[in-house]
């Protein structure tokens, strides 16, 4: 008689539909795994498009600029633009000097005045706070241009125009949005250390300059940024308010490298694009794990 038994495990029907199911979900996550990679690729070609052609222009000579259909690979880089875009008659330094100082002057003015209201907000208690808060918010509904005009005419009459005074002194008068940030960020704090400094007799302003304010670096680092970018990239304020090219920042200095007629010098004004680029960009690295830790904190903890 031949013999019948075997020896290996008898696999069930039951079991090899579970290891189907498995099987199937596991090649499910794959797919979605590799779909999802490849959108992101492809949206990191399309932000990244004009930027790689924009240093691509500015490596051209004006002829090649012309050029159609356009090459993406200029036949000799010309690195002598950047030095012609920003040694020129443009005055770039000075451009990135007012910018620095607008920019700067700024963030310093909203950091002080963010800080010292989101934390009356988050930490003391006063009869109407909410209400007052809600009052705060609100004015983020209000549109830039309904204050516009008036706030013009206001700056005008005391002789602020073609000044940086309507630019940064606002600012010293906060900001709803980031006093909101912070204010979320403030109220996750444990109080034990204030409670701890009124004991020993501190006053609440000291102990927002000791104890609140370093425990807020990643809330602060966060809101600082976005200040400081803003104020970097800004267009509309300093057009409005600066008349003189020596007053300009970055934002109204390029657009002196345009021409009427069709005589820009696209290469140049490129070139000084680039380089506009490259201090956001080095601040953000240095910075941006201060960023990212403030915005995730901020919006989870209240």
């Amino acid at each position: 008689m031949a013999d019948t038994t075997t020896t290996g495990p008898v696999v069930r029907p039951a079991q090899q539909v579970h290891r189907g199911v498995w099987a199937s979900k596991a090649r499910q996550e794959q797919i979605i795994r590799v779909i999802a990679t490849a959108l992101c690729l492809l949206g990191v070609a399309i932000i990244l498009f004009p930027l790689a052609w924009m240093i691509s222009t500015s490596l051209k000579t004006r002829a090649e600029v012309a050029i159609f259909p356009p090459t993406w690979v200029p036949v000799v880089p010309q690195w002598q633009n950047y030095t012609d875009a920003l040694t020129g008659a443009n005055r770039f330094d000075n451009y990135f000097r007012n910018t620095m100082f607008y920019a700067g002057g700024a963030m310093f003015g909203e950091l002080l005045s963010w800080s010292l209201v989101a934390y009356g907000f988050s930490r003391l208690r006063a009869p109407g706070k909410n209400a007052l808060f809600v009052l705060v918010l609100s004015t983020m509904m209000l549109p830039f241009w309904v204050t516009l005009i008036p706030q013009y005419m206001v700056f005008s009459r005391i002789g602020w125009i073609d000044t940086f005074l309507p630019l940064i002194v606002p600012k010293f008068f906060g900001s709803a949005y980031l006093i909101f940030l912070l204010r979320q960020f403030y109220k996750g704090l444990p109080r034990d250390y204030e409670e701890a400094a009124l004991i020993d007799g501190a006053n609440y302003l000291g102990i927002w300059w000791r104890i609140i304010l370093p425990l807020s670096l990643p809330a602060l680092g966060a809101v600082a940024i976005m200040s400081f970018m803003f104020h970097y990239t800004d267009y509309m304020g300093p057009l409005i308010y600066l008349t003189s090219d020596k007053n300009y920042p970055i934002s109204l200095g390029l657009q002196q490298f345009r021409a009427p007629f069709g005589g820009t010098a696209f290469h140049l004004l490129m070139a000084a694009s680039v380089t506009t680029i490259i201090p956001p960009v080095i601040l953000f690295f240095i910075a941006q794990r201060y960023f990212i830790q403030g915005i995730v904190v901020s919006g989870v903890k209240g």
